[in-house]
């Protein structure tokens, strides 16, 4: 498989310049006034409980050559600087596209304040990496993929890590939904585990309903319909994409591809789905996941530039106070920097 590296996601410097001032105001506030306390409520995805049924499973076609390209977003998030009540990041959001055995990919670096405690960052962060992954896509949408959609089956896929929740806050943006619409992409949203997805008894329903499959590649369509209201723009569904893999993925289809049969639209990923290195996962999510993580120069070379910045602000003196207040932990067990210890991860 060829890969090229795109970089110029344009100007990163000047991004990451606009970060730091926008990262100086927000913790030349927290230093002037304190954290604003109030009640942040999150909410996370309601439980599913579906009871299995053998006769809805459906045979996937193992498919040996396609020839649409299939893009894939993902972002990492790392930890630069942290205390109690603020945290400054590292976000790099990457994408990979695939067509046939060749590779085109890239990435941005963004720094990002988050104050609050840890709860209210992880809020913030979430939906900032949400809105990074879909600024990506877009971008690469509208450089990469053909305007004119010939109304047949869609041959071109957007994937996307997690479940196909558009609209509001922890959110993809639906402006990355329409354009997909709009174009004739197949957008779809797979993610790396499902933990409310359960049985009738509270088991797990991936688990459940592998046992029941007589198939090597397969669908379970339509465990939820699409619900707007709840900003669930996609049709839950449980999928197999690998005969020498037991791993099964949640995989939600968007509303507008209901019209067509699941099998249809979800066999063209056995062809990007057997790489050894991703166990039945498909191959652009986990090269997108892959050129997401920094390495630990980079890391350090974004630690100390915003320590710099905001030493020549006149903020570092009682933010490293802070910081001393929340880092024993770290330092008893030998860790100098944050980032050596603390990942912000997602399902």
């Amino acid at each position: 498989m060829k890969t090229a590296c795109v970089q110029g996601i344009i100007r990163m410097d000047v991004k990451v310049m606009e970060d730091l001032v926008n990262i100086r105001e927000k913790l030349k506030i927290y230093v002037e006034k304190g954290r604003i306390t109030g009640s942040m409520e999150l909410k996370g995805e309601p439980v599913i409980s579906v009871k299995p049924d053998p006769l809805k499973i459906k045979p996937l076609w193992k498919v040996s050559n396609y020839e649409g390209q299939f893009l894939a977003v993902d972002c990492s998030t790392r930890t630069l600087k942290r205390a109690n009540n603020w945290g400054i990041y590292l976000m790099r959001p990457s994408y990979a596209l695939v067509k046939g055995r060749d590779v085109l990919w890239g990435y941005e670096e963004r720094l990002y304040a988050a104050v609050g405690d840890i709860h209210v960052r992880r809020k913030l962060l979430e939906d900032y990496r949400l809105e990074l992954e879909s600024q990506l896509a877009l971008r690469i949408i509208r450089e990469k993929f053909e305007n004119v959609y010939d109304g047949h089956t869609p041959h071109d896929y957007v994937l996307l890590d997690g479940g196909s929740y558009f609209g509001g806050e922890r959110k993809f943006r639906v402006s990355l939904y329409d354009e997909c619409k709009e174009r004739g992409i197949c957008l779809l949203a797979i993610s790396k585990s499902s933990p409310i997805l359960h049985d009738e008894k509270g088991r797990d329903f991936i688990a459940a309903v592998s046992g029941l499959s007589p198939y090597p590649l397969w669908v379970y369509p339509s465990l939820k319909k699409p619900d707007k209201e709840e900003h669930l723009y996609g049709e839950i569904s449980v999928v197999k994409l690998c005969q020498d893999s037991g791993r099964v993925f949640r995989c939600d289809i968007m509303e507008y591809l209901t019209a067509y049969d699941a099998v249809e639209i979800l066999s063209p990923l056995t062809f990007i789905s057997e790489d050894p290195r991703c166990l039945g996962y498909p191959i652009p999510l986990f090269l997108a996941h892959h050129f997401s993580r920094p390495s630990e120069a980079m890391l350090l070379h974004y630690h100390d530039k915003v320590e710099s910045f905001l030493k020549e602000e006149g903020l570092m003196d009682l933010l490293r106070l802070e910081e001393l207040a929340c880092s024993f932990p770290d330092e008893i067990h030998g860790v100098k920097h944050a980032f050596e210890w603390e990942w912000i991860e997602h399902d």
